[in-house]
């Protein structure tokens, strides 16, 4: 059943379920939804996946593996929790801007033509003397 392993991935993380539910921007009454036996949304899905760093595929299955997986849910980094968390909170329309603006930043890293792992390793060491 969906909830039981709601409550075991909320027992590992350390929080209440009525406090996850919060931390994911869903109601209380969502979590009695499911203590009855619905199941959530792909969107939520989604987002509890990010919250609790499991795939929305787990959650489906209650952690136990889907008998023919056709693909794998992508895993998230620090950077993109971090930018989920920040942005939960943002009007449409600044969101729709922080999009526009992501766009634009990778848009110049391609005319630039820096492979990802420079990039990054460029962004991270200091500049020789």
């Amino acid at each position: 059943m969906f909830y039981d392993y709601f409550q075991k991935l909320c027992q590992r993380k350390g929080v209440k379920a009525s406090h996850a539910a919060e931390a994911m921007g869903l109601s209380r009454s969502t979590v009695v939804k499911w203590k009855n036996g619905s199941t959530p949304s792909g969107a939520t899905l989604q987002r509890m996946a990010v919250y609790f760093g499991v795939s929305a595929d787990s959650l489906l299955h209650a952690g136990e593996p889907a008998a023919s997986p056709a693909v794998e849910e992508p895993s998230f980094d620090e950077f993109t929790y971090a930018l989920f968390d920040e942005s939960r909170e943002l009007t449409a329309e600044n969101k729709q801007k922080l999009l526009e603006l992501a766009r634009f930043f990778k848009q110049e890293q391609d005319r630039e033509g820096m492979p990802e792992t420079r990039r990054d390793s460029q962004t991270t060491e200091e500049p020789e003397t």
